[in-house]
């Protein structure tokens, strides 16, 4: 039986082409989302169908499909690594890739997509078409439970930082040292900021579990997800004296987002269709869980937490070294959890009486979020701008003994962090308890020796000093094994998938790294001064979620051969003198032979060139800023493309360069070729935003063209160089 969603009989081979739709979208929405849309548009071309490509990406949408495109289409191809709206598309045949299957195996999804599953909303598929969406792969580029992770981890973000410094800010200015720790007073302007800050904090937990749930079943799972982390950071809700924290949020999110997965696939009568995804699965999952988590998972959370209190207390008068080692090791481990609050209170309960063992407690606290913000100021290059972003505000929660802010990276990555996290606090609360530190007062980190309520304030310091570097070097070193984003175990594969899904190749392994990319789904808060790299891979990720209104136009059709298309070109194209790329571009930035034989060379005599225009201030720093984009990965894009770039001051105004390598030069391009065409783009920190990324989204789609390549490289001489690059509009 033919289903409506078919295809018509013959289409795309002796008969009429097929009619097909795209959507393209990167976290970043610049380099991949217009080369795959480049890439698509031409092999639908090549093999006679005719097909229409929605870009989304950082600032907008260009090309969006309208509802009459729909309604016509006897396909639709998802090629993203974000999640894409496909309720429009109900009824019809979706295709839904990672972005690079777009970019590398055009011809072959628009293949597939024939047999694609039929979309039939709230994650509904028909069966037939499922196991092609296997084999196309399909969801490809990151596994969904890293997706939903990521996802989770990237809306929790904000609420940590906005919370955290809240609640440091407020104890800074309003705090007293007491007996019962740095209070603040009651009738205190600061103690509304407090308030405000502490609720921050306590949505952070239901905010990962929700968009957890949220990735992976959509919005029917966003209540139960939500609920559900609300109820796992309460303990008092299932007789715990400690939440199960992150860790109990992480569990409420996949098991809201399967559990609504599971009852959507119930068959309903049609009349109660409707009233499912905003009534009855809402209620339903969420009572299920919130019921399951209480009575089941509950008793066991609570046995933990009484069960290591008696056992902390049997190690009372034991080696200092050791009971430093044990408490360290669980304040580290789930920062704010059932393990870290035993730690704390058994600390904070002898206060009065043994101030030692609070010394060890309070050293640890702060080694997390301050060992993960070392770690992204010593190899900035394995953390995105968000994290590096996170990593800042950490080492200021740190400063203040909130162990939280390292929970971000905890989070997306606990087969590494947790660990490094657990090594520094045993260093650190080994070091205070052997040098018999003394915290008099139940709270942590510096902020407590700087106000005079610890005992042996040197040593203190050199416990939470040698813990911090500890924290830091082992997750660097976690983070390196097996090249930095691969490795054996599961949680360094995820990070892998995280580079497959950025890079130009396939395989991650030697891809250009994108140096802004926000995980997941993205926080909502725009960065408009970002890095980011349309072609190489580096890209300024303000909003991973946000929609994308860079200007570039729909992919033409490419019916004709070389012999028609060239003239017109020419004809349109701008005479020598013009400038192109916006008037970045000009007569003064174009070199038809490089004399450098090596990278390094090449920039340096990119950026002379650049100087050329008057609007390079210091040509050095331009170097400098150009060599610390390359550390973070390779501007080589492949097809004998490099694309250099720096954002800096060194420049007063943007400006872009082209020049020509016949030869080649190696640039550690993912696909192995030697780069022959090299554009260098220099644009001042202010302007950086906008205009950054729009001049990277129009090289980035032009130069998918092989035959646009061809003529680059055999321009005669500069005038025709920029009457080709004229063609970049």
């Amino acid at each position: 039986m033919t289903s409506p969603a078919d295809p018509p009989n013959g289409a795309g081979a002796s008969g009429p082409g097929l009619k097909l739709l795209a959507v393209t979208a990167c976290p970043t929405g610049i380099a991949h989302t217009y080369m795959a849309a480049e890439k698509l548009a031409q092999a639908a071309d090549s093999l006679g169908h005719s097909m229409k490509v929605e870009t989304q990406g950082s600032i907008g949408a260009e090309n969006v499909l309208s509802d009459n495109d729909v309604s016509q289409a006897d396909g639709i191809i998802i090629a993203a690594d974000k999640d894409v709206d496909r309720s429009r598309f109900i009824g019809k045949r979706v295709l839904v890739v990672g972005v690079a299957d777009g970019i590398h195996r055009p011809e072959r999804l628009i293949e597939q997509v024939r047999n694609a599953p039929v979309y039939q909303g709230d994650g509904h598929e028909t069966e037939r078409g499922a196991a092609a969406s296997a084999a196309s792969g399909g969801g490809k580029g990151r596994s969904v439970t890293y997706k939903a992770l990521m996802n989770g981890v990237s809306y929790m973000i904000p609420f940590v930082v906005v919370g955290g410094l809240l609640i440091a800010v407020s104890l800074a200015l309003g705090g007293d040292t007491t007996s019962k720790g740095i209070v603040i007073p009651d009738d205190s302007f600061w103690k509304t900021v407090n308030d405000i800050g502490s609720i921050g904090f306590e949505l952070m937990i239901p905010a990962l579990s929700g968009y957890i749930a949220y990735a992976i079943a959509d919005r029917p799972a966003l209540v139960p997800g939500m609920v559900g982390g609300w109820i796992a950071a309460h303990g008092e809700l299932y007789d715990s004296e400690a939440g199960a924290g992150f860790i109990g949020a992480i569990v409420t999110g996949f098991l809201a987002g399967y559990l609504v997965l599971w009852i959507k696939r119930v068959k309903v009568p049609k009349f109660v269709q409707p009233i499912m995804p905003i009534i009855v699965i809402p209620i339903v999952a969420t009572s299920a869980l919130g019921l399951f988590f209480i009575y089941v998972l509950g008793e066991p959370i609570s046995w933990v937490f009484e069960r290591l209190t008696d056992w902390l207390g049997g190690l009372t008068g034991t080696s200092a070294a050791l009971l430093g080692i044990i408490l360290g090791l669980m304040i580290a481990f789930d920062m704010g959890g059932p393990v870290n609050k035993t730690a704390f209170l058994f600390g904070a309960g002898l206060v009065s009486k043994n101030p030692e063992v609070m010394g060890a407690c309070a050293a640890a606290i702060p080694v997390p979020p301050l060992g993960q913000g070392l770690a992204t100021l010593l190899r900035r290059r394995m953390f995105d701008d968000q994290e590096r972003e996170t990593g800042l505000a950490a080492l200021f929660m740190g400063f203040f003994g909130i162990t939280e802010g390292a929970i971000p990276f905890a989070a997306a990555r606990p087969a590494r962090v947790i660990p490094a996290n657990m090594l520094g606090g045993a260093v650190a609360g080994a070091i205070a308890g052997v040098a018999s530190v003394e915290d008099n007062v139940p709270h942590g980190g510096p902020i407590v020796a700087v106000l005079g309520a610890v005992g042996g304030v040197p040593m203190f310091f050199v416990a939470v000093v040698v813990g911090t570097a500890v924290t830091a070097l082992v997750t660097i070193a976690l983070m390196s094994v097996g090249g930095g984003a691969q490795g054996a175990d599961a949680d360094v594969a995820e990070a892998a998938e995280a580079a497959e899904a950025v890079s130009l190749a396939p395989s991650p392994t030697g891809a250009p790294v994108l140096a802004g990319v926000g995980s997941g789904g993205g926080t909502g808060a725009a960065s408009g001064a970002t890095e980011a790299s349309a072609a190489s891979g580096a890209a300024a990720a303000s909003d991973a979620t946000a929609p994308e209104t860079v200007s570039v136009p729909a992919a033409e059709p490419r019916g004709g051969g070389k012999a028609e298309a060239a003239p017109e070109a020419v004809e349109a194209a701008p005479e020598a003198g013009d400038q192109v790329l916006s008037g970045y571009l000009t007569e003064q930035t174009v070199n038809e032979r490089l004399a450098a034989d090596g990278k390094d060379a090449a920039i340096r005599e990119m950026a002379e060139l650049l100087a050329a225009t008057g609007k390079v201030a210091d040509t050095a720093e331009l170097v400098r800023a150009a060599f610390a984009r390359e550390d973070q990965g390779t501007t080589g894009l492949g097809e004998e493309i490099a694309i250099p770039h720096a954002k800096t001051d060194a420049v007063t105004a943007p400006v872009v360069g082209f020049a020509r390598s016949p030869e080649g030069i190696e640039w550690g391009a993912p696909d192995g070729t030697k780069a022959r065409l090299v554009f260098m783009i220099a644009v001042p920190e202010a302007a950086a935003g906008d205009e950054h990324l729009r001049i990277l989204a129009l090289l980035s789609r032009k130069l998918m063209s092989a035959e646009f390549r061809e003529r680059l490289l055999g321009a005669a001489d500069v005038g025709a160089i920029l009457r080709v690059l004229g063609e970049i509009e």
